[in-house]
């Protein structure tokens, strides 16, 4: 039977949407399901700022009338403009492993773009470089958490069956937790903050971060340092209350690090938090009726096993003056205060050989690698 594929336009249709992917990867152990909270708030104009400069629509595949996948069509005008091309993204991508499905989710995408004037289809990414991007393709026996996406190993067979081209890859690093800050950057440490006169400003709650930031000024620093980054545009300052509201409230402050210079300015900012994968696998990505206790048990934990690394975001003018080294001299003592054992990094673009040198002095492997596609449509 053909594969019909359907717009979502009902709250029905959405959660149909929203809930496809924890059906499709209830069997494995390493998939970790999204928050359902943040997944409708995604699609709500009214809550994500992302959509005051993109639209989008939704599709779901039926075969046999059999619910087997879904996708989003997205396109982001802001980012269009600032790199000056037409493309249509593609986003929240699941399928069975059936290349008649994926092709018609993949053409709903490219049909809505030419619709919409666009002329190149890009995925899988998000909105913006704070949504989950790039597809798995090494690294599959490994835990997801809840920053990165996981897909099945067949959907590379299907992307490039398709005609998609490989546009960018990210790599990841697992990195052994030190129990001590490595000699080298105590040394580098002491001699970064005395030549450029650096300090760390220790906040230890997110009232704090606001009364010392009422600007959100952190945010600043990050756009300086990722502007050149694959597919970045500066966040609006609703973009930047949005993301300070439902993310730094849930932070653990130890593991979060800013850099100042002499004049009291942000120069670095450095954070991290522990691993909720498994109480987002143990609640299905539903934080009622217990799932959110399982994530402030797994937030406010004492002791933890993993722990991933969010983002080191430095301004440029500052970049390659060792400040990386005042974040980790600055961190590393929680790692063996909370008895973390492994550390995991976000992704990080394979040509970024700066970021990746940060690692080099832990005892780490690179243990997956994500990539974005393009083709023309």
């Amino acid at each position: 039977m053909a594969v019909v594929i359907k717009t979502v336009e009902t709250k029905k249709e959405l959660k149909l949407f929203v809930q496809f992917a924890n059906k499709l990867y209830k069997d494995c152990p390493y998939y970790c399901p999204s928050l359902d909270m943040d997944e409708y708030t995604t699609w709500n104009s009214k809550k994500n700022p992302a959509l005051e400069f993109s639209q989008f629509k939704l599709f779901l595949a039926y075969k046999d009338n059999e619910l087997v996948g879904r996708v989003a069509a997205l396109i982001n005008h802001r980012a269009n403009e600032t790199w000056q091309n037409k493309h249509v993204r593609f986003g929240w991508i699941d399928f069975i492993d059936d290349k008649e499905v994926s092709k018609a989710l993949l053409d709903a995408v490219a049909q809505y773009g030419r619709e919409n004037g666009m002329t190149e289809m890009n995925g899988p990414v998000g909105f913006t470089d704070f949504d989950k991007e790039g597809a798995l393709v090494e690294g599959y026996d490994y835990l997801a958490p809840m920053a990165s996406l996981y897909n099945y190993p067949y959907y590379l067979d299907h992307y490039e069956a398709y005609g998609l081209k490989k546009e960018v890859d990210w790599i990841e690093f697992l990195i052994k937790a030190p129990r001590a800050v490595p000699e080298r950057y105590a040394r580098l440490d002491k001699i970064v903050k005395e030549r450029f006169h650096l300090h760390v400003h220790k906040v230890h709650s997110a009232k704090e971060l606001l009364e010392a930031y009422p600007t959100l000024e952190y945010f600043d620093v990050l756009d300086a340092a990722y502007q050149k980054l694959y597919n970045y545009t500066p966040m609006t300052y609703r973009q930047k209350q949005y993301y300070s509201d439902i993310y730094f409230r849930l932070l653990n402050f130890d593991f979060v690090t800013i850099v100042e210079n002499e004049n009291n300015e942000i120069v670095g900012v450095g954070l991290g938090m522990p691993d909720v994968s498994e109480a987002l696998r143990k609640s299905g990505g539903k934080l009622f009726p217990f799932g959110w206790l399982r994530m402030l048990r797994a937030l406010k934990a004492k002791k933890m096993k993993h722990f991933d690394l969010l983002l080191i975001g430095v301004r440029p003018d500052y970049q390659d003056k060792g400040v990386t080294a005042v974040i980790f001299n600055e961190q590393i003592p929680y790692y063996a205060k909370y008895g973390i054992e492994e550390v995991e990094t976000t992704s990080i673009l394979e040509t970024n050989h700066k970021n990746q040198a940060n690692f080099e002095m832990f005892d780490h492997i690179q243990h997956k690698r994500r990539r974005a596609y393009i083709m023309p449509i």
